[in-house]
């Protein structure tokens, strides 16, 4: 049962094998300037469904014993899982959000996979719970749920960016500043990292992981969250295994607000020439902002670029 199964460092290892094997060439480790200190920023963004995904993704499909996987996810995760499950020849189903960026639901679609759509807003509001629309999905049909940020291959998968950014480095960060929604990658980072600082970054009001890793316990988002334009960081709640692996382990955890992700977006477009999504340029919002320390062993975290075109070139213009 994945539930009985932690996530470990070797897992991490043999994962980045597996994608070696494949091949899925490194993403770039770029030298940046940040408050007048040089850092490292980790080109997630430049993977081939446009975010980090697709590590988890892989590293899960290949050790699933089952021929249809199942997943929720605003689009990242759903890419990622659309993109192993053609490549090994299975079945995917992925329940998505009905207001999910139209080129994520684009993209998943394009990949071969079935995309099932639920309304993501409070019940009391006409709304879905998206876990309990998989679990129909799966009772009816079959198959197996390959959670976005929950399960452990996916949080070994994940991790294999941090190997990769510390063989690019040369040896392991100091520090490593990271976009975090469930705290999948959080988790797997600081198992490729067991030395570095692990820093997370949420958007404000969607810190599900700060303020479980403050409490000590599992804490849901508040009935009228704020909304955010990071759609790929906004669950619920995190899980237990989560915030077993990251209690003790990650740094006090920091949001940044819309705006500040904003002018992270606009810094990389003009900086690096990269279009980063929402949530994808939360983690460089916070070292901008000085939120989080840098250090010349710092690496950033750059996850997503799946922008909405129409949406980026407005957060563009507006700078």
């Amino acid at each position: 049962m994945t539930e009985l199964r932690k996530p470990t460092s070797e897992g991490v290892a043999k994962a980045l094998a597996s994608l070696g094997a494949i091949p899925l060439p490194p993403t770039p480790l770029l030298p940046v300037e940040v408050d007048g200190m040089r850092c490292h920023v980790k080109c997630e963004n430049l993977q081939p469904i446009g975010a980090f995904k697709i590590r988890g993704a892989w590293w899960r499909l290949s050790n699933l014993q089952d021929d249809h996987a199942v997943a929720v996810s605003s689009g990242n995760h759903a890419q990622g899982v659309a993109w192993a499950a053609r490549r090994l020849g299975i079945r995917a189903t992925i329940v998505m959000p009905r207001d999910a960026p139209k080129v994520k639901l684009a993209n998943t679609r394009a990949l071969g996979a079935e995309v099932v759509l639920y309304e993501r807003a409070p019940k009391d509001q006409g709304g879905e719970d998206r876990d309990e629309v998989a679990a129909k999905l799966i009772e009816k049909r079959g198959g197996t749920l390959v959670h976005a940020f929950g399960d452990p291959w996916v949080m070994e998968g994940q991790g294999t960016a941090g190997l990769e950014a510390a063989r690019q480095l040369g040896r392991e960060p100091s520090r490593v500043v990271t976009c975090c929604g469930g705290g999948g990658l959080a988790v797997g980072l600081s198992l490729a990292c067991p030395n570095a600082a692990i820093h997370i970054v949420e958007p404000q009001g969607w810190d599900m992981v700060g303020q479980a890793l403050e409490a000590g316990e599992l804490v849901r988002v508040a009935a009228d969250p704020p909304r955010t334009i990071c759609d790929a960081l906004q669950p619920d709640v995190t899980k237990q295994l989560n915030l077993d692996m990251l209690s003790g382990r990650a740094e006090p955890g920091v949001t940044v607000s819309d705006d500040e992700v904003r002018g992270a977006q606009r810094w990389a477009f003009a900086n690096l020439r990269m279009v980063l999504e929402p949530g994808g340029a939360a983690a460089l919002a916070a070292a901008l902002a000085g939120k989080v320390p840098v250090d010349s062993d710092t690496v950033i975290m750059l996850t997503g670029g799946n922008a909405d075109p129409a949406r980026f070139a407005e957060t563009i213009a507006d700078g």
